[in-house]
């Protein structure tokens, strides 16, 4: 295993030995090597005190009461240019579930791993590739197990921050959590409310982005987690819908964030998904197949913005998935919605998240259980979108406007000075590189030299031209969505 472990590590940990202290790789990086990842980060733990780690190592940062020495080394790897050093150390009456009140240096390596959160994490490992697991952490590893140390109820009430932390684990590794462990997670689900939301958020964030995103908000629901964090996506659990669903609420939120995750699309793309029907269970009127959930795009952008508000997630985000679920749904019908319909659309949801728009309703009908996600009426409308998205070809386009031309000419408004815009729009579409207000002025002195028959035939000429384009890009645009 030695040779997995990065040279700068193995220098911090030999630096260490040659002093005469002990010093070992811990924790999640360990659990990574044995799983074959990069890991995030590196941790090595000592018997050395942070003075004398300083001592050692010139280049570092020392400003917690928690013995870590942050020593910095030379790589072109940002994982590898910060090595956190940390002294053996039991910690002691926890207050707030979450940090220790006192912190104890500790003398023996074990000891130090038993205040660990899980066994998988509770793993070191020396430059002699010789392991030193008291907790068993390398089996449950092999088993895909994931397992407090000792007492998981202790475990919990230490730090309640660490029965989010499994579920992320549990999901991000596709592990499952040991019975016992899962039991007092779910008896001591309430002490979340302990904890700051912005490392809730964190964390929940993590478990959205991860693969099995889908599995990982159930298991939030299985361990009583989820109603501190978002009761309100609980709400939707065994609500049936009407004839245009086969799942419950609760089920087709998260399948749509199953999609979204498997095309790995983004944060904003997977909170929409998993929150765009969030409002369903408390606007539906009437039951079977005949239900309704009017205004339920409205009431769950308001629901939405709360939510995440209130977990601190940023302003630009929350924005963006609130307006996301507002108007998810958008009605298209390929002969009934004009391109001006359309216009409107972009204009309100911002033409930057319009592909969003697009992402989220293609979950939202893989998510009611649809075989196709771009039936033949979704293509067209992306195609429209990108239609009314494109610059229109116009005189706008010129670096000099018709002002400028009735200046140079001594004229009036009138046709001549729109006939020489339309042949310089025509010949700058041929040769872009000329539109400048130097060129431009030279060519227009030009035509208004010419015989007004003259300068009208060259116009009708450019104009034709010019629809020719416009048609032509308008082909292209739908071969790329298959429309007709």
């Amino acid at each position: 295993m030695k040779q997995h472990i990065p040279a700068q590590v193995n220098k911090v940990v030999e630096a260490l030995e040659k002093q005469g202290f002990e010093a070992f790789v811990v924790g999640g990086c360990v659990r990574d090597l044995l799983l074959g990842k990069e890991p995030e980060d590196w941790d090595v733990a000592t018997n050395a005190k942070p003075e004398e780690v300083q001592k050692i190592f010139p280049k570092h940062f020392y400003e917690n009461k928690f013995f870590t020495v942050t020593v910095l080394a030379e790589s072109e790897n940002a994982r590898l240019k910060e090595i956190e050093v940390t002294t053996y150390r039991s910690d002691h009456k926890y207050a707030d579930y979450r940090r220790p009140g006192e912190v104890r240096y500790a003398k023996m390596l074990e000891e130090d791993l038993s205040r660990r959160d899980f066994t998988v994490n509770a793993v070191a490992l020396n430059t002699q590739e010789e392991y030193i697991d008291p907790f068993e952490g390398r089996k449950d590893l092999k088993a895909k197990i994931l397992r407090a140390v000792g007492v998981a109820e202790k475990r919990f009430q230490e730090d309640a921050l660490r029965m989010m932390r499994a579920a992320r684990l549990a999901t991000v590794l596709k592990f499952t959590i040991e019975e016992q462990t899962k039991q007092a997670i779910q008896e001591n689900a309430a002490l979340l409310q302990e904890i700051s939301k912005e490392r809730i958020q964190d964390e929940l964030v993590k478990i959205i982005m991860a693969d099995n995103a889908m599995q990982g908000i159930e298991l939030l629901r299985e361990l009583k987690l989820l109603e501190y964090i978002m009761p309100e996506l609980e709400e939707g659990y065994g609500i049936e819908q009407n004839k245009h669903h086969k799942y419950t609420v609760w089920e087709h939120n998260l399948l749509s964030l199953d999609y979204a995750a498997k095309q790995n699309w983004s944060s904003s793309v997977r909170v929409a998904s998993l929150l765009h029907d969030v409002a369903k269970p408390r606007v539906k009127r009437g039951q079977g197949k005949d239900a309704t959930f009017y205004d339920h795009e409205v009431v769950g952008a308001s629901m939405a913005k709360r939510i995440l508000q209130r977990l601190k997630f940023p302003n630009k985000d929350i924005e963006s998935v609130t307006n996301l679920i507002r108007y998810h749904m958008f009605y298209y019908n390929v002969d009934e919605v004009t391109e001006s319909a359309v216009r409107r659309l972009v204009r309100k949801i911002g033409p930057e998240n319009v592909q969003d728009l697009l992402k989220l309703r293609q979950a939202d009908r893989i998510g009611s259980g649809v075989p196709k996600a771009e039936p033949y009426k979704f293509r067209h409308l992306k195609y429209v979108i990108e239609k009314v998205a494109q610059d229109p070809i116009s005189s706008s386009m010129l670096k000099i406007n018709g002002n400028d031309i009735m200046h140079m000419g001594k004229l009036q408004p009138g046709p001549r000075v729109g006939h020489i815009l339309d042949v310089l729009l025509g010949e700058i579409l041929e040769e872009p590189k000329n539109n400048t207000k130097a060129h431009l002025g030279k060519r227009a002195k030009e035509l208004l030299e010419l015989p007004e028959q003259e300068l009208h035939k060259q116009a009708v000429k450019s104009r034709q031209e010019r629809e020719h384009i416009e048609t032509r890009r308008d082909e292209m645009t739908k071969q790329k969505y298959w429309v007709g």
